[in-house]
């Protein structure tokens, strides 16, 4: 028994050699797609709106009386690319500690979601952001003033968090 005797049907033909039928079927199927119709979207005069699940830039959340977040460090220690860094400091009101220093190195964060799901407060969420431009490296690492951000523009995302828990 002779093992490399090839068979009539896996010898290529001289059409199969040179490769024409394939190209032309290639050319066929570029020519196709092109005439289609595109779906375009013309940003920035057409937006897009991202769904409550969207997991766009990381921000604080902001109520009337003040910050959620309690500084307590679980999202800067859960975070896969140390983009996240935490001071607290103590304060007189009923939650006995805020974040004096709430900073979040957009460069670094992959937008993974940890810092929001282990969050026992609900105070650092996926925004809807996602045209973030930075001139600088300076500039994208944001600050409190630059996170905080009020609970009604938030809370689609809120929402979605709840039913998912």
């Amino acid at each position: 028994m002779n093992v490399t005797k090839n068979t009539e049907k896996e010898r290529m033909t001289f059409w199969e050699k040179i490769y024409l039928p394939e190209i032309a079927r290639g050319l066929g199927l570029t020519l196709k797609q092109m005439f289609k119709p595109t779906f375009v979207r013309q940003y920035p005069e057409e937006r897009w709106e991202p769904l409550g699940s969207y997991r766009g830039r990381p921000v604080l959340v902001l109520e009337e009386d003040g910050e959620r977040c309690v500084a307590c460090g679980l999202c800067a220690r859960v975070c896969p690319a140390l983009a996240i860094e935490v001071r607290a400091s103590e304060t007189e009101q009923e939650k006995e500690r805020y974040p004096m220093l709430f900073e979040i190195n957009m460069l670094r964060c992959i937008y993974c979601g940890f810092c929001e799901e282990v969050c026992p407060e609900e105070a650092i969420v996926m925004s809807k952001d996602y045209d973030l431009v930075f001139t600088s490296t300076e500039d994208a690492v944001l600050g409190k003033d630059k996170l905080l951000m009020p609970v009604e523009q938030l809370q689609d995302r809120l929402e979605f968090l709840r039913r998912w828990r």
